[in-house]
């Protein structure tokens, strides 16, 4: 696996290292050690799937707060994303920053995202298909999320919004907020 660090302290692209051969090829896309080697966390507690019928939907942007932060690692395995990450750790030099990233079936790329990184993404495609690894199991009483369309973060979307839940519609502007507070 290729390890690049973003902008953002912490949150890594991970591509993979093929070894192509004359049946096609084959690559690592998770390792423990290699991961640790790198400092990041290898727990995976659960794994996830989310399909998405139409182009435009937007899911996202949640998190959760100690101590059930989550790890994530996102891969798009049908489809396209436009996938996106906001440094939540006030104690962080990115705090409050976020890039997004497309991720692909053909780029085979994955994101890594920290514990305390706010998640969503945007279907780019019908029917977008995306795994996730999990390193801590889904905690109702510590999830927090921001409004996909914050005016403070102005993520740029690539696509108009089609689909969002009613959940992710009412999570409140960060002005409104107390950064990582129960």
């Amino acid at each position: 696996m290729i390890f690049t660090e973003t902008a953002l302290k912490d949150a890594f692209i991970i591509d993979l290292e093929e070894k192509p051969d004359h049946r096609g090829f084959f690559a690592r896309s998770f390792c423990a050690q290699e991961f640790e080697a790198h400092g990041l966390k290898a727990t995976v507690a659960q794994c996830n799937l989310s399909f998405n019928y139409k182009k435009g939907t937007i899911r996202g942007m949640h998190y959760q707060i100690l101590p059930a932060a989550e790890t994530k690692l996102i891969r798009c395995t049908k489809g396209a994303i436009y996938d996106v990450i906001i440094d939540m750790r006030p104690e962080s030099p990115t705090f409050l920053s976020h890039i997004g990233v497309e991720l692909t079936p053909e780029n085979r790329r994955a994101l890594y995202v920290p514990e305390m990184f706010a998640h969503g993404y945007q279907a780019l495609t019908d029917e977008t298909e995306v795994v996730y690894q999990v390193g801590e199991f889904y905690t109702p009483g510590y999830e927090r999320g921001l409004r996909y369309d914050d005016p403070f973060f102005e993520i740029n979307w690539p696509l108009d919004v089609t689909e969002i839940s009613e959940k992710d519609l009412n999570w409140p502007l960060l002005r409104m907020m107390t950064v990582g507070a129960k």
